[in-house]
């Protein structure tokens, strides 16, 4: 797996090493969990495609994180009561959540305690196989408004999301689409920025794929188009001191780390843990404990991802 110790002979060498403070010897940036919002799971990293730019590197045969099961995920819900988090919304990633067998079930735990569910998906065959099918049909009608998938749509071309995804992927998550378009399901979806053309334009674009489809989805509203930008590690970036918030005149209760956090089961592991952030699951110094208190710790700044993807570019994962 990628590990910080490779970006760090290249771009950012002698950067994110210390979690107190930074290469120039500042204090470096953290950020307190003062609203949590979101509690992620990650299904697990198989995936039935493997893509070029996964920053999880799912794949057909990544086993790294393993299937978590729906009574991992009850366990962390009853924690959420105990703790007393605030969170609205359980939000499920992978991998492919649809792989995990138990998926329907995770989903229902968390839609039964009245939470809104959100899915990750690249709506392939392991979301249109029948078991899923009746299964996500039964748990729209029993709990209408609640659920939402948000479907990996790389590029609103063809040619460019296959480009990442493989040949005649597109067709087959248009194919899912359709289904979920035509049984009533809120849908959102999740784009690529690394292609040449500023926001504006791909967000028309995904506005006129949108029509042509009859797919009720807001081409304009972020946290229903979600555009990611490229996340190269090896890219140089600053790192985010103290200072950094008025310099930047930004909060960090604006940053993921200060609303959400992700649990997961790492292979061999005796039971899952609790991560800082979703986009960082291999990185060690990111794992908080095994327990949602253990995970209420602040979150130190250290890591190329902090700075590019959440504080500099102010990205969100939730819907």
């Amino acid at each position: 797996m990628k590990d910080l110790s490779e970006a760090q002979t290249r771009g950012n060498a002698g950067k994110f090493q210390d979690p107190a403070r930074t290469a120039k010897g500042e204090q470096r940036a953290t950020v307190a969990l003062t609203h949590p919002e979101t509690l992620w799971f990650n299904t697990g990293t198989l995936c039935n495609i493997e893509c070029v730019n996964c920053y999880i590197e799912s794949s057909p045969t990544n086993d790294a994180l393993v299937y978590i099961t729906a009574d991992e995920v009850r366990d962390y819900l009853d924690q959420l009561t105990e703790r007393a988090w605030p969170v609205t919304e359980i939000a499920f990633t992978g991998g492919e959540p649809f792989m995990n067998p138990q998926m329907i079930d995770m989903a229902q735990a968390a839609l039964e305690r009245g939470y809104d569910v959100l899915i990750l998906t690249n709506a392939m065959r392991p979301m249109m196989r029948k078991t899923m099918q009746n299964g996500l049909l039964r748990l729209n009608a029993e709990y209408p408004g609640k659920l939402t998938l948000r479907i990996s749509v790389d590029h609103h071309r063809a040619a460019l999301h296959d480009a990442e995804r493989g040949k005649g992927s597109f067709d087959k998550t248009l194919k899912g689409m359709e289904w979920l378009r035509d049984n009533g399901f809120r849908m959102a979806v999740a784009g690529r920025s690394i292609f040449e053309e500023d926001e504006a334009a791909a967000r028309a674009g995904y506005a006129d794929f949108f029509a042509r489809h009859g797919f009720n989805i807001d081409a304009q509203n972020p946290g229903m188009t979600v555009l990611f930008p490229e996340m190269d590690e090896q890219v140089e970036v600053p790192e985010i001191t103290t200072a950094c918030w008025g310099i930047l005149d930004k909060s960090p209760d604006a940053v993921m780390c200060s609303s959400s956090r992700m649990v997961v089961k790492r292979k061999g592991a005796d039971r899952p843990a609790v991560l800082a952030c979703t986009l960082l699951p291999y990185a060690p110094e990111f794992e908080l404990g095994t327990t949602l208190q253990q995970a209420e710790a602040p979150v130190a700044l250290n890591h190329p991802h902090c700075a590019k993807f959440c504080v500099l570019g102010g990205a969100s994962c939730s819907a």
